[in-house]
């Protein structure tokens, strides 16, 4: 009796191991690829005045010397009873250190408060050339990437060539040639390199161009 026991509790456990054999399947599950490698978000530059852009000037107490002027082809806005001021590539708050120091002489007290900001940043431009679905100077009011600069400009034609497009900068008397590489980038498969190429952020006057 014992051993028809025995033998009754050992063809269940098999028939169970058999089940439990055929209702489960073992898949192999590939590794997921290593993630792309990704920048560090950069914290937002504060803005430089530009030829074009057009600012408020503001002396508190004293709205006979309030203005909104835009600047020069040459960097420079003129404001009453300071003369000349150049505020190319100049932060706000830099220009309103030139404007109290040059204030300085007309109060017996101390110069009132005075500040100045960007009222249109219209100076800020760039133009895109080439391979590109729309290109053009664009004024976007804000720093962009050279990346962000084709997306403005429509993006690239089927047979752009992204691997060698090229940045155009006017530094002085000389134009300088920046080349970068955004085929890998835009495929999703940029190197570190090559992603800090792609996020080459443009400087007013630049020109891109798609070959």
């Amino acid at each position: 009796m014992r051993d028809v026991l025995i033998s009754r509790v050992g063809a269940v456990a098999l028939a169970a191991v058999a089940i439990w054999s055929s209702d489960t399947a073992f898949v192999a599950v590939a590794a997921p690829p290593a993630p792309a490698p990704t920048m560090a978000a950069a914290p937002l530059k504060p803005y430089r005045i530009n030829p074009g852009d057009e600012i408020e000037i503001y002396v508190w107490g004293d709205e006979r010397l309030q203005r909104v002027m835009k600047v020069l082809p040459d960097g420079s806005v003129s404001f009453p009873l300071v003369g000349r001021i150049d505020a190319l590539n100049k932060l706000p708050t830099d220009v309103e250190g030139v404007i109290v120091a040059g204030l300085a002489d007309q109060y017996r007290n101390s110069v009132p408060r005075v500040t100045v900001s960007v009222k249109n940043p219209s100076g800020l431009t760039f133009a895109v050339a080439g391979k590109v679905r729309a290109p053009g100077a664009f004024t976007p009011g804000h720093y962009v990437n050279v990346l962000e600069a084709i997306s403005v400009a429509g993006g690239p034609t089927e047979f752009a060539d992204m691997g060698k497009v090229k940045i155009f900068r006017k530094q002085g008397n000389q134009v300088v040639v920046i080349d970068v590489k955004l085929d890998s980038a835009l495929k999703g498969s940029a190197s570190r390199a090559d992603l800090e190429g792609a996020i080459v952020e443009l400087q007013s006057g630049d020109t891109v161009v798609v070959p």
